[in-house]
């Protein structure tokens, strides 16, 4: 597995080459603890050429976005292939990511503070 990192205007952008299993795992989970996000960005995992990713690998996608929440910034799935969309649907995760078809449209959906700023008082 490979991981390129790149900034956008919404925040980091990281981008998963290859196998997301047990054996790589790890490697998500250390490089996401080293990623500083600040309150009302997004932390986005463009998954887009990720090859296989198993439990160890979703543990990692959950660990990225207990990350992000804790930094009060977001996280947004980018190209999720088709069978892993398939297990996040499964075990209901597709509620909790905010999945997009691609990188380009995950940095360019507003996130939740600002859909919540933009819808005034009283909230959404």
């Amino acid at each position: 597995m490979k991981i390129a990192a790149r900034d956008a205007s919404t925040g980091p952008v990281l981008e998963i080459v290859g196998d997301l299993d047990y054996g790589t795992a790890h490697e998500l989970r250390e490089r996401v603890a080293r990623t500083t996000l600040e309150a009302g960005q997004r932390l986005v995992l463009d998954l887009s050429r990720l090859e296989f990713c198993d439990s160890s690998g979703i543990t990692a996608l959950i660990a990225a976005r207990n990350h992000a929440a804790a930094a009060g910034a977001d996280v947004a799935l980018a190209g999720v292939p088709a069978n892993t969309l398939r297990i996040l649907r499964i075990v209901g995760l597709d509620q909790v990511f905010a999945v997009h078809p691609d990188a380009r449209s995950a940095t360019a959906a507003p996130s939740c503070a600002e859909a919540l700023r933009d819808a005034g008082p009283g909230g959404a």
